[in-house]
């Protein structure tokens, strides 16, 4: 598959800077599409006795066509994030249903066990695969954005072989693919505004653990952990058994896997991400990868694809046209 450097991706002219596009996704976007007469929620037990909980939206309400595509969000995001909400559309109005999921504690309610979620696992997104399969759906593409992308595409090269054949392709966008490069430009000065987000509600989750089970975390740093190396070091990777932030990192990286996955897939990351370290952007692996296509476009930022339609942004209409191209036809 191809290295697609430059993109056909062009903000508007005025937001041609990867933190003007973040920041304006996030925070500006105003979308007229309402979810309340389409979706339902399922919650699914986890056999570690925890749960966690997936936005269901059919093509056809109380129908079920058998196409599919599952769409995971970033770091404390959920299924109603403008990112999920917008690319959901985008699937339903090709004819696709979707499953919007959310990460264990991501839906409003804490889930049951001490551990939370983190950027290699991939179970849960395989319980949600198996589910699909057994309400029917035969044909399935995944999707993530940043942390959720990470999760998809580590899911699909980790062991392919376990990976159903109805699964047939993959798209990630704005994935942190090289997790300790990625962390390390996160922890820099410059991105502080970033981590003052991700860490006020990290925070909160931490003290509200702390608060389930005495005597298992230690908060009296808490509030001067400004890094994603302090965070991961004191709770991520003792949490999920990593010996440290760093082998949690090398560990949960998709990037080591991506030459084995075994379905097209499409890596969306633009070069202006204030997210995505050098590592993010494997690109002589695109050039020989059958399977893989990278495309670079030089802005977009984090998951920050602004279109003139806030209905229906540049990369929601691309993944889309990227699994039409790939997949067969079937009658």
């Amino acid at each position: 598959m191809p290295l697609v450097e430059p993109s056909s991706y062009q903000p508007p002219s005025f937001l041609r800077n990867g933190n003007l596009l973040t920041l304006w996704a996030s925070k500006l976007r105003r979308l007229s599409l309402r979810w309340e007469p389409f979706f339902s929620t399922v919650r699914l037990d986890t056999p570690d006795g925890d749960f966690f909980d997936v936005d269901i939206l059919p093509v056809r309400p109380g129908e079920c066509s058998s196409r599919l595509a599952i769409i995971s969000h970033g770091l404390e995001g959920n299924s109603r994030r403008k990112y999920m909400r917008g690319m959901a559309e985008a699937f339903r109005e090709a004819g696709w249903d979707v499953f919007a999921r959310n990460f264990r504690g991501c839906s409003g309610e804490e889930n049951k066990t001490i551990g939370m979620y983190h950027s290699g696992e991939t179970e849960d997104l395989h319980q949600t695969v198996l589910f699909a399969i057994s309400r029917g759906y035969r044909r399935i593409v995944l999707a993530g954005f940043s942390m959720g992308g990470n999760q998809t595409l580590k899911y699909l090269g980790e062991n392919p072989s376990r990976i159903p054949s109805c699964v047939e392709a993959g798209i990630g966008i704005s994935v942190p693919c090289d997790l300790e490069g990625s962390a390390k430009l996160l922890d820099l000065p410059s991105r502080r505004i970033y981590m003052e987000y991700f860490m006020s509600t990290l925070r909160k989750k931490i003290r509200a653990k702390a608060s389930r089970f005495p005597g298992r975390f230690d908060t009296t740093r808490l509030r001067r952990i400004h890094t994603f190396q302090e965070f991961d070091d004191l709770y991520t990777a003792p949490l999920h058994g990593f010996a440290s932030a760093c082998d949690y990192w090398r560990r949960a990286s998709s990037l080591p896997v991506l030459a084995d996955i075994r379905v097209p897939v499409l890596l969306l990351n633009a070069a202006d991400d204030p997210f995505l370290s050098p590592g993010c952007f494997p690109r002589e692996l695109a050039t020989k990868s059958p399977l893989l296509t990278l495309e670079i476009p030089a802005h977009g930022g984090h998951v920050g694809f602004v279109g003139p339609n806030p209905d229906r942004y540049w990369s929601e209409s691309r993944a889309v046209e990227f699994v039409e191209q790939v997949l067969p036809v079937q009658a």
